[in-house]
């Protein structure tokens, strides 16, 4: 099974056990259900219920891009194997303080070790990662959420700059801008982000976990936060190196972005590029040193899951991944 990615506009169906796509030119392509795990939406596609049940039925995800080819939403079949014990422990980890902060400040450590883990394949970064390594002694001391979120964001402010020093071909960085992103680089890392985030989503699903209890980020309405926290962890291991290749290599060109009302975002022929390279990325496998056989970058955010439930249930306590390649 693979993701598919999704980007003629048209139809998409259900016939008998096959997913077909048809395009607004009337071509058809069927994709076997078997063969899918999460199907990715970066078109105006139609569908039905009769096709979302097929879906639920299989218990296949579907993620869902707006125009721009960020994160909008989806559908997740109602969870079979759940388990009440493991929410009410995660809740009871969300409201204890201290079991809190404990977590919170994992995701973090976690997050920072990859951004410098990154740096030190480029020469030019050796006073980036001595900044760094004083805000990480800085966090040692925090006591308070905020307070680790503030050390977070003062590594990322070092750490995106250091773009600078890595990149090439007049790519540069002034300021991480989110909504939107206002030039290429801050469109490159706003699209990686919301893959790495829709990828852990539909780790998480395949999990007992509860995707809206979190714990560096606050729960709110309307999202993943659980998403969010353990997607720190992965975006600068998965995401950013595919960045450096794309931009050094010159492998993204100017007609790749286009502008939109102090908008950029990646044209559909970008977007392809990007997630040709993500998917090679995730699918890659390393030796894991306990199991003693490969697994794939997917397969190691599925363990990250399964160590967070051990936590949950207190087999075995949460020590955030951190790459040893």
């Amino acid at each position: 099974m693979r993701p598919y990615y999704i980007f003629s506009n048209g139809r998409i169906m259900r016939k008998e056990n096959t997913v077909y796509i048809e395009n607004e030119k009337g071509e058809k392509k069927g994709i076997p259900i078997e063969d899918i795990d999460v199907l990715h939406l970066f078109a105006e596609l139609d569908l039905n219920t009769k096709f979302l049940n097929f879906l639920s039925q299989q218990n296949k995800l579907l993620h869902i891009y707006n125009y721009y080819g960020y994160y909008a939403g989806s559908f997740m079949p109602r969870q079979k194997d759940v388990s009440g014990e493991l929410v009410v422990k995660q809740v009871m980890h969300y409201l204890d303080n201290e079991k809190r902060f404990y977590l919170a400040k994992c995701f973090v450590e976690g997050a920072i070790f990859h951004t410098k883990r990154n740096l030190r394949e480029y020469e030019g970064t050796e006073e980036v990662q001595k900044k760094i390594e004083e805000e990480m002694l800085g966090l040692q001391k925090a006591e308070s959420i905020p307070e680790l979120m503030s050390y977070e964001g003062r590594v990322k402010d070092c750490y995106y700059h250091a773009f600078n020093i890595i990149l090439k071909n007049d790519f540069k960085f002034i300021k991480r801008e989110r909504q939107p992103p206002s030039d290429p680089l801050n469109a490159l890392i706003s699209f990686g982000n919301s893959l790495v985030y829709t990828t852990v989503l539909s780790e998480i699903y395949h999990t007992q976990l509860n995707p809206t209890v979190s714990y560096l980020h606050e729960p709110r309405e309307r999202r993943y936060s659980l998403s969010l926290d353990i997607s720190e962890i992965f975006k600068p291991l998965i995401c950013d190196p595919i960045i450096f290749k794309l931009v050094n290599n010159n492998m993204l060109k100017n007609d790749d972005f286009e502008e939109d009302v102090e908008c950029c975002y990646l044209t559909a022929t970008g977007r392809k590029k990007f997630l040709k390279e993500f998917d090679e990325k995730i699918s890659s496998t390393v030796k894991h040193r306990k199991l003693k056989r490969n697994v794939s970058y997917r397969t190691i955010i599925r363990l990250e899951c399964y160590k967070l439930i051990k936590h949950f249930l207190e087999d075995e306590t949460y020590v955030p991944f951190k790459a040893w390649w």
